[in-house]
């Protein structure tokens, strides 16, 4: 909603400061101008990114546009499924804990917890690193040291359709100027026509390089920018689950392991220690609090 806001507010400033200035809004509207730069910039995206990355940069739009990301109820899903993990790592056979980690989309505690059993990236991390616990001869150093490799690689997985946002919003300008500069020639063709008409087509190509100026600055730039935020929050619940599980191999009771993962949450979106308690060991209620959830 507030990308929608922000839109409007930015579309209706520069549009209204035009008309109050006495231009005349039609001008503006020269179709071809953006079917060049528009059509150039996607071509182009195209060429330097591999067919996944293109496709995740849609996702990546989308969820940007709409706001998606984790929200309290996430951090305290994944903070609820470490617990039984943990707890059931310290009191049960290997053999039963096993069953829920080789298995996740059949097991009944990932089933309990379905925004995580929903990210299969978060699941396979893990039931990774859970079965690393399980096998019992790895040190924690070197676990850390694994995961932070991993998170490492999937930040910069993640962040593909940032990078590539960014190339185009860099390049937008250059294409405005093309634009442009095609309108030009355009003009030149017309050297004999009346004044009126000449300049007509020399302020249609200057559309191109306000176009393409606006389109970078304005909209592709702040895209970019809400596509990182995004990532990044959903990199953070990796921390999450790296910070918990080494505590517990460090030799942390669950309860206390969580909270290691707790205070890695934006203190924005962090739910309280009792929240987190009543989610856990007191088995409590599954809705957050109204002003968690605003």
């Amino acid at each position: 909603m507030g990308f929608f806001i922000g839109l409007v507010i930015a579309l209706g400033c520069m549009l209204g400061g035009f008309a109050a200035m006495g231009g005349h809004i039609g001008v503006i509207w020269q179709p071809w101008e953006f079917v060049i730069i528009g059509g150039t910039a996607l071509g182009t995206f195209i060429i330097a990114n591999p067919l996944a990355t293109v496709a995740d940069t849609g996702r990546a739009s989308v969820s940007a546009v709409l706001g998606s990301g984790p929200k309290p109820r996430d951090y305290l899903d994944l903070l609820g499924l470490l617990y039984v993990l943990m707890r059931d790592l310290r009191s049960k056979a290997r053999n039963e804990v096993e069953e829920h980690i080789d298995n996740p989309d059949q097991s009944e505690i990932f089933k309990r917890f379905p925004s995580v059993l929903a990210d299969k990236d978060l699941t396979h991390f893990i039931c990774d690193y859970c079965r690393l616990i399980i096998i019992g001869n790895a040190r924690t150093h070197e676990i850390e040291a694994l995961m932070d490799e991993e998170i490492h690689t999937i930040n910069r997985d993640k962040l593909k359709p940032y990078h590539a946002l960014v190339s185009v919003a860099e390049g937008l300008p250059a294409l405005g100027i093309v634009a442009a500069v095609l309108g030009v020639i355009k003009a030149m063709g017309a050297l004999d026509q009346s004044p009126e008409l000449l300049g007509g087509l020399i302020g249609a190509a200057l559309v191109g390089t306000f176009a393409g100026i606006f389109l970078s600055y304005a909209i592709v730039s702040p895209l970019a920018h809400k596509v990182k935020v995004g990532r990044e929050k959903r990199c953070r619940l990796f921390v999450i689950v790296k910070q918990t599980l080494l505590a517990f191999m460090n030799g942390a009771m669950p309860q206390i392991a969580l909270e290691h993962g707790r205070k890695t949450i934006s203190s924005l979106d962090r739910p309280s220690i009792d929240e987190v308690e009543s989610e856990t060991i007191s088995g409590g209620s599954r809705d957050v609090p109204q002003k968690q959830a605003a």
